[in-house]
């Protein structure tokens, strides 16, 4: 099992941890974490986008000038792509950019986006993240005092003291257990994580 050091809100070590590595010590598949990530910004993707096509854009029904004679190059419509006013080529349309991953994948796919912050020393572990109130001020010495900037903190509960606190912080993003995903994960620099948290991401994943 890998051990990692547990801080305190003043960035002193009180402590070492095992990590299980069943979660956090697995071996890293790149391709599955490239698939879920790809899944998930496709998944975002609205695919609203249109243009006209040839046979929906207006006008352009008679030829512009007779095939031969005329100098010109010859022409069957003022609504071909190479006009202005013209259709596009192979135009956008709207479509569903979505697609599936396998259960198994999504899990495979996260522990090991789990276990590289591990290997890459990226992973930081606190006792807790207790504020008597809503203090951005607060929230941003804590940060610094863990020696961190751009970081996924993830809480174990709901604590909305700490949630609101952290939200006009830049580079800055909270999450629970249940909600954590790849893109998260890999985006931030640092994965900041309470103890409470790591108890509960192990039960519900090794």
């Amino acid at each position: 099992m890998a051990k990692v050091s547990v801080f305190n809100m003043e960035g002193k070590e009180v402590e070492q941890m095992e990590l299980a590595d069943s979660v956090f010590g697995v071996e890293v598949n790149d391709h599955l974490v490239h698939m879920a990530v790809l899944q998930q910004l496709a998944n975002k993707r609205q695919g609203t986008q249109k243009a006209k096509t040839r046979s929906e854009v207006r006008g352009g029904g008679r030829k512009p000038w007779r095939q031969k004679g005329t100098g010109h190059a010859r022409q069957g419509s003022t609504r071909s792509p190479q006009w202005t006013g013209g259709v596009v080529v192979f135009a956008p349309t709207p479509r569903d950019y979505s697609f599936k991953l396998n259960r198994k994948e999504k899990r495979a796919a996260l522990l090991s986006a789990l276990s590289s912050r591990v290997q890459e020393n990226k992973l930081i572990v606190v006792d807790q993240l207790a504020f008597d109130e809503i203090k951005t001020k607060k929230f941003a010495e804590v940060l610094k005092n863990l020696k961190v900037e751009k970081a996924l903190v993830v809480l174990g509960q709901d604590d909305e003291k700490a949630i609101i606190s952290a939200r006009n912080i830049p580079d800055v993003k909270t999450a629970q257990t249940n909600s954590i995903n790849v893109y998260d994960i890999l985006k931030y620099n640092t994965l900041v994580v309470t103890k409470e948290a790591v108890k509960s991401i192990e039960e519900v994943y090794a």
